[in-house]
């Protein structure tokens, strides 16, 4: 068992998943190039900075150490990365806020 949760070697796996379920790892493979796609009307950077507010609030290490790696390529900064946290947290806190709201009209109904 390995040390560490988040460990990067787990992502060779990835060439047994496209194996075992073929069909539906290529399906997954193509939304993973929506991200990277360039000519869209998102630049890349935005692209790249969304991917990577989405990976902070999905938690996934491995989403975001490649987004962040990909955002520096396109010309992201450390500031833009820290913004996009941050963005990222304070939607995730509005989230918890409003699903408290909707506990209270349940309390009320009951």
């Amino acid at each position: 068992m390995s040390e560490h949760y988040h460990d990067p070697a787990d992502l060779r796996l990835l060439k047994d998943m496209s194996k075992l379920a073929p069909t539906e790892f290529k399906a997954w493979l193509a939304l993973q190039d929506i991200v990277g796609r360039e000519g869209g009307t998102i630049p890349r950077k935005y692209r790249e900075l969304i991917a990577l507010a989405v990976a902070f609030t999905t938690q996934c290490p491995y989403c975001i150490e490649v987004h962040t790696k990909a955002a520096k390529t396109a010309g992201a900064s450390r500031e833009e990365i820290s913004e996009s946290s941050l963005i990222a947290a304070a939607l995730r806190a509005g989230g918890a806020a409003t699903h408290g709201a909707m506990a209270l009209k349940f309390y009320d109904q009951a």
